[in-house]
C-alpha cells in the first residue's frame, strides 16, 4: 500500500474574531493545470461548539479525489447571536472565491458541506439571497433545517439528551425562548428570528441544488429534511433526500460504506465544468 502524499495545507483569517477562520487544503500544481472545484466545509455541534479541524482527514482524502477543500469556523452561540453564524458563512465563501487563484480553485464551481448544525448553515447558503447563483450546489448532513421543531422535539416526553441539548442550543442561538411572555427571554421579534432560522422560509427558484442526508435513528430526523425537500421541488430545485440504516449522525454517516461514494459522485456531477 502506497500512503498518498498529504496536501498544502494553511490556515487564514477571513474576519477579524478569532473564529473568523478557514483551513485550505490543495495540491500545488503546474502552472497550467486546470482550476479545481472546491468544497467547502462548515462543522457542527450545536451552533456553540466545534471545529474546522475535525474535517481534516475528509479534506485530504476529497483532495486526493481532485478538490480543493476549504473547512470554516464560525462564531459560536451564545455569544454571537443568529444570523452571525449565517453572516460568516456567507464571508467565508466570498473569501474563498476572492482569492481562489493562489489555491488554483475554480470560483464558479464551489459546493458547500455541512454536517449537524453546519448543515444548518449549508442549506442556508444554498437559499439565502442569491442561493443557486452562489454556488453549484449543497451537500448537508444531518442538518436541523427548521430550529424551531428542533426545539419542540427536545420537549417530548421520549426526547433523547442529544434532542434535549439541541434544544437547549436553539434558545442559544437566537437568544429568546419561543412563546416567552414575560422576561428577558421574551424577545419581541423572536418569532422572526427562528423564522429567519428556518432554511425553509427563504426557499426560492433559482436556488442551489441539494443532497440531504440523514439515518434511520439520526436524532436529528429526516423530517428536518423532507419539509425543506418538498418547497425546494415545489420551486423546482433538484433535491435528493438519502436516509442510512442505523443511529448514526452527522460525520457518522461516513460509517456507512454508501456514504463517501454518494457524495463524492454527487459532487462530480455538480462540480464538473460546463455544469
Amino acid at each position: 500500500m502506497v500512503t498518498p502524499r498529504l496536501p498544502r495545507a494553511r490556515s487564514y483569517a477571513y474576519g477579524k474574531d478569532p473564529n473568523q477562520r478557514i483551513d485550505a487544503y490543495w495540491r500545488k500544481e503546474g502552472p497550467k493545470a486546470k482550476p479545481r472545484p472546491v468544497v467547502l466545509i462548515l462543522h457542527g455541534g450545536y451552533w456553540m461548539q466545534g471545529d474546522k479541524g475535525s474535517w481534516k482527514y475528509f479534506a485530504r482524502r476529497l483532495t486526493e479525489d481532485g478538490f480543493v477543500v476549504m473547512s470554516a469556523n464560525y462564531r459560536l452561540a451564545p455569544k454571537a447571536q443568529w444570523p452571525a453564524q449565517r453572516d460568516d458563512a456567507l464571508s467565508a465563501l466570498a473569501f474563498v472565491k476572492k482569492y481562489a487563484r493562489h489555491w488554483n480553485a475554480d470560483p464558479s464551481r464551489v459546493v458547500v458541506l455541512g454536517a449537524s448544525s453546519g448543515g444548518q448553515l449549508a442549506t442556508q447558503v444554498g437559499t439565502f439571497g442569491t442561493g443557486g447563483a452562489q454556488v453549484r450546489g449543497v451537500i448537508a448532513l444531518s442538518p436541523p433545517n427548521d430550529p424551531y421543531l428542533a426545539y419542540q422535539d427536545g420537549a417530548l416526553a421520549g426526547a433523547t439528551p442529544s434532542q434535549r441539548k439541541l434544544r437547549r442550543a436553539v434558545v442559544d442561538l437566537v437568544h429568546c425562548v419561543p412563546g416567552a411572555v414575560t422576561g428577558l427571554l421574551a424577545a419581541p421579534d423572536c418569532w422572526q428570528r427562528l423564522d429567519d432560522a428556518n432554511t425553509t422560509t427563504h426557499v426560492s427558484a433559482g436556488d442551489a441544488p441539494m443532497l440531504l442526508m440523514h439515518a434511520t435513528g439520526d436524532f436529528v430526523p429526516v423530517a428536518q429534511s423532507n419539509g425543506l425537500a418538498g418547497a425546494l421541488r415545489e420551486a423546482g430545485v433538484p433535491v435528493t433526500v438519502k436516509t442510512v440504516e442505523g443511529k448514526m449522525h452527522a460525520s457518522q454517516l461516513f460509517e456507512d460504506e454508501h456514504t463517501y461514494p454518494t457524495v463524492l459522485a454527487w459532487l462530480k456531477n455538480r462540480l464538473r465544468p460546463g455544469r
